[in-house]
């Protein structure tokens, strides 16, 4: 990822990370003609080393199984792994909390006033000295006071924060919070679309001695208030009027709850303890400064400042408690990496920011590097993202599977649409591209004479393409959040644009592996970051076992579930992520399921779904989503749905196909527009298409017990705004076997079923 510079010297990793001093905070050492400094200089590289790509990506999730810890004592006595001389932080704690002298931090806890001991190394970029917020923020200031820290758009006007104004607005709206009733180690729920309101609200909490918490926009209002009172919110930000009415219509049931601001659009109604953003502001313009600086000297890097809820894929939601030290040393850790460059970087935040990957990009690996974040608009997932990276221009990009599987299907309907020449041009550039690129990524991004064809297909096509997607100055494009498939992966590089995978947890404070040009293969999510360590646990005789991952990025503990945390910490302290992997021959790391979804036949077979299903979107590209069935069944069985329109208010999905779903069945000789006229077997030639890919896919089964013996088109698409997808766009498998059990247990009756060869579908 690449961020925005204004650094007039290399400092050294020590300068970096040493804490500000309090004269001179807001003095800027951003000035004109100063060359951009490389984070490399003054380096100690630690034995993970290996990558050089950005960002943050993660696999937010319910954690594995295989705990054995029964106490944070006993977490603590046995951690036998990299934590033996772990230090501990030796802030004094304030006398109001004071604790048993007996009572040394353990690696994990559960309670919001807890301290941890920090997973410190003696050597390397784990030996780094720990951050507070505040800490990282100042020295930010002091460094690039003047550089563009946050950049919007009011109306046509572009609008912009440099760093010291940024620190100022975190400052006044922690003094606001305080006044409004902001207790310690309560929460700010924020709810609403990615802004620079966002990121204050955010940051002011932490500063003020709260917790900052992310709601999800999409939540239900019964959703808000189980995050608000599971966290006890004294405040919630909100976007709009759309996001207050959830809140009001829970506001009872919040009693911790004492004022809601909006921050977008007049209030449509006055009412005690609501406030538009300026009010809320204002509170805190000439308040003193002495108090909050006394909250945020008591602050510790082991402390928690931020809580990242799981999306509930599998349960309630848990409240995952990430402290100053996982978020200041991971951004660090990731800058590193990817070889980001001081203040000569730049992103575009529009990802949800309740999710720990948009957070880390956005906020805090920015801030780190002195880069600017500009924003998109709330309505970008719907079309006007692009606009905005053509105005940008970022250096860095990172997309769940889905933007970019957006993207491919609108360049394939466009192309689709050229004319003959166009077509043969671009389809030869892409053979060229794809094949240059293999070939750069087999020789472990080593680059030989570049072929002339190469040079060609990169001036005819590849420079309009990354142009026309605004990714000109982007060497850095990310893919995290869910499993990608091997097609769009292929596509892109086609395009000469390699996606690079992340891959990590909310647990583990966002990624833990992120691929790079050196450390890249497809489907690979790279290697670790420099100070973190892997281990696989119970590999089979294929080397795949539970990935389990160690270093300061892993979080605290879940908020108020000892239990819970438990059961993804071990008693050596090894975070467990739940999902199988293994290890090539190069170190790099490959997903290869995930154990809470792995479908146990009747037969007793183990078999994890989410490759066939990767395998099936592949073979019929007409399809958008695939979900095995077979827990405890004699055989397998598949859900599928069609790629369809989106309505751009609501986000359901509709009944006419994308350009690309038309363009398919065109080739199959359909006539089909519509998703109503393919369910059912009404469309015998598309019937036939989807059945002949699954054909293909089950001659590639390991087993008789891996093959799909029957499936069935579903009427609507699976969607966020319907329960069935995380807003990651991740596959809530609970939520779809009970939405379609009637449709599953069709599957399973003793007849004959209209889509076995005994019984083909009827005549359209």
């Amino acid at each position: 990822m690449r961020l925005t510079v204004c650094e007039p010297t290399a400092m050294s990793e020590a300068e970096m990370m040493e804490p500000p001093k309090a004269s001179g905070i807001l003095e800027s050492s951003c000035r004109a003609g100063d060359s951009p400094a490389s984070l490399d200089d003054g380096i100690v590289d630690t034995a993970n080393e290996s990558s050089e790509e950005e960002s943050t990506g993660e696999r937010e999730e319910e954690t594995g199984a295989h705990k054995e810890v029964t106490s944070t004592t006993k977490a603590t006595e046995e951690s036998a792994e990299p934590t033996s001389n772990t230090p501990t932080v030796s802030t004094q704690r304030p006398s109001s909390l004071s604790v048993p002298a007996a009572a040394e931090p353990g690696l994990w806890m559960s309670q919001n006033d807890a301290e941890v001991k920090l997973r410190m190394e003696d050597s390397g970029l784990a030996a780094e000295p720990p951050l507070t917020v505040n800490q990282m923020f100042t020295s930010a200031v002091e460094r690039f006071g003047n550089c563009t820290a946050l950049g919007w758009k009011e109306g046509e006007q572009q609008k912009t924060l440099n760093y010291r104004e940024y620190y100022q607005a975190c400052r006044t709206a922690a003094k606001s919070f305080l006044k409004l009733g902001l207790q310690r180690y309560h929460s700010v729920g924020i709810l609403g679309f990615n802004s620079t309101e966002w990121f204050i609200a955010d940051i002011g909490a932490i500063l003020a001695g709260g917790f900052a918490v992310g709601i999800y926009t999409t939540n239900s209002p019964e959703a808000c208030q189980y995050v608000a009172e599971n966290c006890k919110a004294n405040i919630i930000v909100v976007e709009n009027h759309k996001q207050l009415q959830k809140i009001l219509q829970v506001e009872d049931k919040l009693p911790h709850l004492r004022a809601i601001i909006q921050y977008k659009d007049a209030l449509k109604e006055k009412r005690p303890n609501l406030y538009t953003w300026a009010e809320f502001m204002e509170l805190g313009r000439d308040e003193p400064d002495a108090p909050l600086d006394a909250i945020i000297a008591t602050q510790k890097p082991n402390q928690c400042c931020t809580l990242i809820y799981t999306s509930g894929t599998t349960g309630q939601p848990k409240g995952v408690m990430l402290s100053h030290d996982n978020l200041t040393w991971t951004a660090l850790s990731i800058s590193h990496h990817v070889h980001l460059t001081t203040g000569a970087e730049s992103v575009v935040s529009y990802l949800p920011l309740s999710h720990i990957a948009a957070q880390m990009v956005d906020i805090w690996v920015t801030m780190r590097v002195g880069g600017a974040t500009y924003f998109a608009q709330p309505d970008a997932l719907k079309g006007s993202l692009v606009n905005t990276l053509i105005e940008v221009r970022p250096t860095a990009f990172m997309g769940v599977p889905r933007v970019w599987e957006k993207m491919q299907e609108k360049m394939k309907s466009a192309g689709a649409k050229s004319s003959t020449v166009r077509r043969k041009v671009a389809c030869w550039a892409k053979d060229v591209g794809l094949q240059t690129n293999l070939t750069k990524m087999n020789q472990n991004g080593v680059c030989g004479r570049t072929p002339l064809s190469y040079r060609i297909a990169k001036k005819l096509v590849f420079t309009k393409v990354r142009k026309a997607l605004g990714l000109d100055r982007c060497n850095k494009c990310y893919t995290g959040a869910a499993p990608i498939t091997r097609d769009t992966l292929e596509f892109f590089l086609s395009l000469d644009i390699p996606l690079y995978e992340l891959y990590g947890m909310s647990e583990s404070s966002g990624p833990h592996t992120i691929s790079r040009n050196d450390a890249f293969k497809l489907t690979s999510c790279g290697k670790e970051l420099p100070g973190c360590k892997t281990k696989l646990h119970n590999p089979d005789n294929e080397g795949n076992g539970e990935i389990c991952f160690w270093g300061r990025h892993v979080f605290m503990g879940y908020l108020n579930m000892p239990e819970k945390t438990e059961e993804a910490i071990d008693a050596e302290g090894w975070l467990h992520s739940g999902d199988l992997g293994k290890h090539d021959q190069n170190g790099l790391l490959y997903i290869t399921g995930r154990i809470k979804e792995l479908i146990i036949t009747a037969g007793g077979e183990n078999i994890p779904p989410v490759p066939i299903e990767d395998a099936v979107k592949e073979a019929v590209p007409l399809i958008s989503n695939a979900m095995l069935i077979g827990d405890k069944r004699k055989f397998l069985s598949m859900l599928l749905t069609i790629k369809c329109q989106v309505n751009a208010d609501s986000g359901d999905p509709e009944d006419e196909l994308t350009p690309e779903a038309v363009e398919f069945c065109r080739k199959l000789g359909s006539n089909a527009t519509r998703v109503s006229e393919i369910t059912g077997g009404r469309d015998r030639a598309v019937h036939a298409a989807i059945q002949e890919g699954i054909n293909r896919v089950n001659e590639k089964a390991t087993s008789n017990a891996q093959r799909i013996q029957k499936w069935v088109v579903l009427q609507r698409d699976f969607s966020v705004s319907e329960g069935q997808l995380g807003p990651t766009m991740k596959l809530k498998r609970p939520v779809v076997l009970k939405m379609y059990k009637e449709q599953i247990d069709n599957f399973y009756k003793e007849l004959v079923t209209p889509t076995t060869p005994d019984n083909p579908p009827p005549p359209k």
